[in-house]
């Protein structure tokens, strides 16, 4: 029964050091993590998980609502619904430099968390959990989060507003009226978002390593792209 067990062990560890032997010569390697920002309606999500198919690494979405529903006790749906609503007295506490506000930041010594922060706290832990290994993770500020990291490729996902609008009505069925509304309000609340947790321009090119129009270069040649840069 040994012999077997250390066959078979054998065999599994073989197998594995040819499938990233193929995975080299193919060009794609398996020790990177990327993080993908995107705008609603760009193809982002699509091109995050053609990536981690091609590089056959795990992908990170909506796993991270569940996993920081967890984390926090909140429920999935509460967190997906919030988790990029920031309120005026957040921001108002924040720009005035409020000890309450710098608290839940972690530069004071209050308790007392806002829910706001507390999914954000939760996300990050997720984030920086998932990381441990090559994986693809979607938004939630997940390329500040991860910023000191030597092995992260940090990509942003954009196209025309005529293309995102026309990808939303097919996507979702929405009048062209009401993608245009949608994908406004969206932009809107990932910048304020993305400003508030990291004092980052969300769309500013110099914190990203690339930024691609998934629209006009097709998904297929967007993913590729990325995953040859990740061999770099």
């Amino acid at each position: 029964m040994e012999d077997v067990l250390k066959y078979k062990c054998t065999r599994a560890s073989n197998t594995a050091n040819v499938l990233h032997a193929l995975c080299g010569k193919a060009g794609l390697i398996m020790d990177r993590v990327i993080t993908i920002g995107r705008e609603l309606g760009s193809g982002g999500r699509t091109v995050g998980k053609e990536v981690a198919r091609l590089l056959q690494i795990p992908y990170y979405d909506r796993e991270l609502i569940d996993e920081a529903a967890k984390e926090s006790g909140l429920s999935s749906d509460f967190i997906e619904n919030n988790e990029q609503e920031i309120t005026s007295s957040f921001l108002y506490n924040l720009a005035m430099g409020n000890s309450y506000t710098y608290g839940m930041l972690g530069l004071g010594g209050t308790n007392s968390v806002p829910l706001t922060m507390q999914v954000f706290l939760a996300q990050q832990k997720v984030i920086q959990k998932y990381a441990a290994s090559p994986c693809v993770i979607v938004g939630r500020c997940a390329d500040f989060i991860l910023r000191e990291r030597q092995d992260l490729l940090k990509v942003f996902i954009y196209a025309s507003m005529e293309d995102r609008i026309k990808r939303a009505v097919d996507e979702y069925g929405y009048s062209q009226k009401k993608a245009l509304d949608v994908i406004t309000k969206s932009d809107k609340g990932r910048a304020r978002h993305y400003a508030t947790f990291t004092e980052w321009d969300w769309s500013d090119r110099r914190n990203y390593d690339m930024m691609l129009n998934a629209a006009a270069l097709g998904v297929d040649t967007a993913a590729r792209m990325i995953c040859e840069a990740a061999k770099r």
